[in-house]
């Protein structure tokens, strides 16, 4: 009997060698390579019956009349972009513990579609009954199956015809037809490959569980996300009750669409309106705290910005941020220093997003730098001020997207003042909204009208 060939082949990008080495020469990451048995893939275990295609011209192509799936989830609904599209496969990664498995469990429980089927490698039918329990009343058209065989459950999906298939973790399955262990990149790929193929051909949306490594990306081969149609990240601080539901691709709608929910004993709630959960309840006055309005996907929301300026006790000045980017406070605090004059080189500066949410915005710019200088002069904005505006390298006030929304939100929730940039003006009419609007395009206009 012939000796098996062994090669060494990268977690993170499939690069195959046949020596180990410490660091990758394609993807450039260092200790990703596993040893595993190479064999030709035979024709062992349940195949999928494909049908014969030929080339269409484009014009001559139907469009199916299939509507989205509603999943009875306005969260999930959005950050989807508008429901599940038959046929289609969605991947769900996050950190362990996050709440990825009580998500999709809580959502099959309440959904209205015909036919779930609930596959876990990770965890017993009795297991995933206790948490069932805590979450909702027992439905009757979810179904339970532990089960790790690729080929066992092409098997099950023959006989049972779901009408949705939630996979619970993709890093569990194994095919007879690659000789390695789960998780490993051949594994990962042939059972994301085979499942990809029963989808599109049956018109059956699945949802994969995916782990995630320490860079807190996608566990296994890139090759993964470009297999699947959208790629949602559950993310959030365990020591907050929020969590966040982000799509990082989606072929079907947005990829800049978030959806918020706050983790309780009962499982996940339903957050409709962030901005009154994350904006402080106190009536009180206090100095380094600034309300910005931030639009993510096609939801604008207001967060509090919260800064604490001291004199730097050691040697180097800290730079600490919570939900926002540190190097870009190191760039904002360079403008206040050049173009404003204020000293800051020899202060700690550490800023907090509140209720542990991470913002990518850049036109909370404008609320982060007052909250700083408020800090930095012990003098309190007031609480019904509100700003919205990108700062750039010249001290220059620039122009946000979709100034608008943020204007009404801001209005809506009983502001009396908004600081926008100037050259929002433009397209604004100024007449028809009751919140008084203040327009600045330098940084110092902003400190005149705020600290006078």
């Amino acid at each position: 009997m012939a000796k098996p060939k062994t090669v060494y082949v990268c977690q993170n990008c499939g690069t195959k060698v046949a020596k180990w080495l410490g660091r990758c020469n394609s993807c450039g990451e260092w200790n990703t390579f596993v040893e595993e048995i190479e064999v030709k893939q035979s024709k062992v275990g349940i195949t999928i019956e494909k049908q014969n295609t030929t080339p269409k011209l484009i014009s001559d192509v139907e469009i199916l009349s299939e509507k989205r799936i509603s999943t009875s989830n306005n969260e999930l609904d959005r950050v989807l972009g508008g429901g599940l599209v038959p046929g289609s496969l969605v991947l769900i990664g996050g950190e362990p513990g996050i709440g990825k498995s009580t998500l999709l469990l809580q959502f099959a429980l309440h959904s209205n579609i015909k036919k779930i089927l609930y596959i876990s490698g990770e965890e017993s039918n009795s297991q995933i009954k206790m948490r069932a329990e805590r979450l909702s009343e027992n439905p009757d058209n979810v179904y339970l199956l532990s089960e790790t065989s690729l080929e066992n459950i092409l098997l099950q999906f023959k006989k049972f015809e779901p009408r949705l298939v939630i996979i619970d973790s993709i890093q569990t399955l194994q095919t007879s037809k690659i000789e390695s262990s789960p998780g490993t990149v051949s594994q990962i790929r042939e059972c994301t490959i085979g499942l990809l193929e029963y989808a599109k051909i049956n018109s059956v949306p699945i949802i994969l569980v995916g782990h995630i490594n320490k860079e807190g990306g996608i566990a296994g081969p890139k090759v993964l996300e470009h297999i699947v149609d959208t790629v949602l990240q559950f993310e959030g601080d365990r020591n907050y009750e929020y969590r966040i539901l982000r799509a990082h691709k989606n072929r079907f709608g947005s990829a800049s669409e978030l959806g918020i929910f706050e983790m309780q004993s009962s499982g996940l709630r339903e957050v409709s309106n962030p901005s009154e959960l994350l904006l402080s309840n106190s009536s009180d006055e206090v100095s380094g705290v600034a309300v910005a309005s931030s639009i993510e996907g096609l939801r604008p929301f207001l967060i509090e910005i919260q800064a604490l300026v001291s004199s730097a006790v050691y040697g180097t000045p800290q730079r600490t941020t919570t939900g926002f980017d540190t190097r870009r406070l190191s760039m904002l605090l360079a403008v206040l220093e050049k173009r404003a004059g204020f000293r800051l080189a020899t202060k700690d500066v550490f800023i907090n997003i509140a209720g542990g949410i991470k913002v990518d915005d850049t036109a909370i710019d404008l609320a982060i730098i007052t909250s700083v200088l408020s800090s930095d002069l012990d003098l309190a904005i007031k609480k019904t001020d509100c700003f919205a505006g990108e700062v750039g390298l010249t001290g220059e006030i620039r122009s946000v997207s979709r100034v608008e929304q943020r204007i009404l939100e801001a209005e809506k929730l009983g502001f009396k003042r908004i600081f926008i940039p100037k050259n929002n003006l433009k397209s604004l009419n100024i007449s028809s909204k009751k919140i008084e609007i203040i327009a600045v395009s330098k940084v110092e206009d902003v400190f005149k009208r705020l600290f006078k």
